[in-house]
């Protein structure tokens, strides 16, 4: 009894058929897998369906016999018709329904004569070996051809072997670059110098009418992660014009010549699509000081920057072209760039103050679930120093530790840990410390802390804790600023040596023993009583000289190490000053901690227990015991 249930082909051939009776090409859209019309591997795989479906189901199967079972059906007389090839022979079988088949033809004299007897109609096929061999040549490179020309779309217009010339920076449209002012806090200087450049851009006429000039380049100079390329976009944002992106080290490549072709490019396109704006990342890579090269010659960096000065100094601002870059190493850019007609005005864009750092907390903070005894504005006094992506660092760490803890709100506890985390590092719970190393770090710790809040000068406690965190720190005390400060007194660097020497002389006191902990502490120490002798003149014995000459970069913690430009003798009077500072510091220390050693006792002991320690809790402790410094 025959079933009336459909096969699956049929059901997909009525489902299909029906969608088409209705001419809703959206239902026919859903009706197919996602981005199907956009993935090669869909377009390969229906056409592997259709191949199969054609074979299996839309042409009969061709049986392959063996040419004994050929003549056997010969001879019984079972062959409706015949066709014989140069190499194979095909035929039908009797039978409902007919049968195909095919079988490879032998050497067989006789076989033209046995047909005619038992009266098989047969007849014969010539194959043209000239056009097969063509078309095995043609069609696999037609297919390749295809395949190239796929490709090359794909990977666009300046992605071809030949076009390593071309520029490689990425072009943002007027609706693309949707990033403006209001997106861009704490460094409002920096915003008020461009306004300049976004008024030009928009409205070129109204300076051109009274004579005026746009500056032709802009240079934004300042720390890493202080907003320079989130600035330069928003300019380009606020005058809503194209934004031609790009970093200085996509210029250079293995091939000579490259370079200085890709500034051409970049140019021409730029003067194509005005009024627009050309941003150059990290300038550096690109705009080092020529001669710096310690091979010698005539590089291809430097033939790359000799184009960019061509064209910058060829280039008419008229045209509405504005040539913006970024940098944190202004001191080693080569002083042609820096003249004027070139980047004739360098924008300091430098860490936020307070108030930048809360605006920048407050923009960071717009889609995250603040619980309401969150303070920004307590978060940003508890950041100094940071920047822009520092600050958006610590609200996403905030955000993730909430989640992780299935709060419904970022809690003000969850700050407090992610400025621990991006200061201090990550907590190691699993360090096994034994007891004596950690009663030589709460004691540590202690001496840090209390010396902090003995000395006039010092910022106050926040936090201290013998928690290990990060690569080598086994605990840490962690001072707030009341204020962001920019210059230091005499009396403020010799507070600060003696708390960096607290901790060394608070495991002299407790144990008449020292460790390898106060490493980091004696290191900073010196260097900052060596810059008291050598750069800040304030030396009583060698008086107002500085001995040093910086040569550091500006916004950068690395040094270089000149050679000295001072005599032995003088070389030892500078080391015998450093010696006594320290000296005189150490023993300073050591006053205040043996004049509070009750309070070092009990506060070590309480860190022992509880591994973190509130700075109020410290000041209650200490608002009993008589200062006596």
């Amino acid at each position: 009894m025959p079933s009336n249930e459909k096969k699956p082909l049929e059901k997909l051939t009525d489902k299909f058929r029906s969608l088409m009776d209705q001419h809703d090409p959206q239902k026919i859209k859903g009706a197919l897998p996602p981005k199907a019309q956009f993935s090669i591997w869909y377009a390969m795989a229906a056409i592997l369906l259709f191949t199969y479906l054609q074979q299996y189901y839309f042409y009969a199967k061709v049986e392959s016999i063996p040419y004994s079972q050929f003549k056997q059906h010969i001879a019984e007389g079972k062959l409706v018709k015949l066709t014989i090839g140069p190499d194979n022979i095909n035929g039908t079988l009797e039978g409902k329904p007919e049968q195909e088949f095919t079988t490879v033809r032998v050497n067989d004299p006789g076989l033209v004569k046995e047909l005619d007897e038992r009266k098989v109609s047969y007849s014969g096929r010539y194959e043209n070996k000239f056009l097969s061999s063509l078309l095995s040549w043609v069609i696999p490179f037609g297919i390749f051809f295809l395949i190239w020309r796929f490709a090359m779309k794909k990977m666009g217009p300046g992605m071809g072997v030949m076009s390593f010339s071309k520029s490689k920076a990425k072009i943002f449209a007027e609706s693309e670059t949707k990033v403006t002012f209001m997106d861009v806090a704490g460094i409002d200087e920096a915003k008020d110098e461009l306004r300049e450049v976004v008024e030009f851009l928009s409205t070129p006429e109204k300076a051109q009418k009274l004579g005026g000039r746009i500056p032709k380049g802009v240079l934004l100079v300042g720390p890493p992660g202080t907003g320079k390329t989130l600035l330069a976009r928003a300019v380009a944002g606020e005058a809503k014009v194209p934004f031609f992106s790009i970093s200085g080290s996509e210029f250079v490549e293995m091939f000579v010549g490259v370079g200085a072709a890709r500034v051409r490019d970049l140019f021409s396109q730029a003067a194509h699509q005005a009024p627009c704006i050309i941003f150059i990342d990290e300038l550096d890579a690109l705009g080092k000081a020529r001669g710096m090269n310690v091979m010698g010659g005539h590089d291809e960096r430097e033939q790359t920057l000799n184009q960019l000065l061509v064209e910058m100094d060829g280039f008419e601002t008229n045209k509405g072209v504005i040539i913006m870059a970024a940098t944190n190493r202004p001191e080693i850019l080569d002083p042609a760039l820096l003249r004027p007609g070139r980047f004739d005005r360098q924008v300091l864009v430098d860490r936020p103050d307070i108030n930048g750092r809360e605006a920048i907390l407050k923009i960071h903070s717009k889609n995250v679930l603040l619980s309401p005894e969150v303070d920004l504005r307590l978060i940003a006094g508890r950041t100094p120093g940071f920047v822009g992506a520092d600050l958006a660092n610590i609200i996403n760490e905030a955000a993730l530790l909430a989640a992780r803890n299935d709060k419904e709100k970022v809690e003000l506890a969850d700050f407090d840990e992610a400025i621990d985390r991006v200061v201090a590092g990550l907590q190691k719970k699993n360090r096994v410390i034994n007891a004596k190393e950690k009663e030589i770090v709460a004691f540590h710790e202690s001496g840090h802390a209390i010396v902090a809040e003995s000395v006039e000068h010092a910022d106050p406690v926040h936090k201290i804790s013998i928690i290990p965190r990060g690569i080598a720190a086994l605990g840490y005390t962690q001072q707030q600023p009341t204020e962001d400060r920019y210059l230091m007194t005499r009396s403020e660097l010799l507070d600060r040596l003696a708390v960096l020497l607290g901790g060394r002389v608070a495991e002299e006191l407790a144990f008449q023993e020292i460790s390898t902990g106060a490493q980091n502490d004696l290191q900073r120490a010196s260097d900052i009583a060596r810059s008291m002798v050598t750069e800040y003149g304030m030396s009583d014995r060698l008086g107002l000289v500085s001995y040093e000459r910086s040569r550091q970069p500006m916004f950068l913690p690395e040094s270089y190490s000149p050679g000295k430009n001072y005599s032995e003798a003088k070389a030892a009077q500078i080391d015998e000053e450093v010696t006594r500072f320290i000296e005189e510091a150490h023993q300073r220390v050591r006053k205040i901690l043996s004049e509070r050693r009750t309070v070092l006792d009990d506060l070590a002991h309480l860190l022992s227990e509880k591994e973190s320690v509130q700075g109020e809790e410290l000041r209650k402790m200490l608002s009993v015991v008589t200062p006596g410094i």
